[in-house]
């Protein structure tokens, strides 16, 4: 927002309703356990356009993401078992 640059490692990229979603682990010191959600789009023409990024302005529609995101670490941390 502010224009700072922020290192973040992907997490994963994952969809709902025809919808990508992007999740980060921002690399922030004072930081831990942090993770940023946006919506994610590339273009299926230009593989080396770089992705483009959208905020998640609505509540429901956050929400949904934030459960998706859940349901996803709950499915990694089975896998590991």
């Amino acid at each position: 927002e502010d224009g700072s640059v922020i290192t973040c490692n992907i997490e994963t990229i994952f969809s709902i309703d025809d919808k990508d979603y992007i999740a980060l682990l921002p690399q922030l010191e004072d930081e831990e356990d942090v993770v940023w959600f946006y919506g994610y789009s590339e273009n299926p023409d230009d593989v080396n356009e770089e992705p483009e990024l959208r905020y998640i302005e609505d509540d429901e529609e956050y929400e949904a993401v934030c459960d998706a995101y859940d349901e996803w670490l709950d499915n990694a941390d089975f896998d590991e078992m």
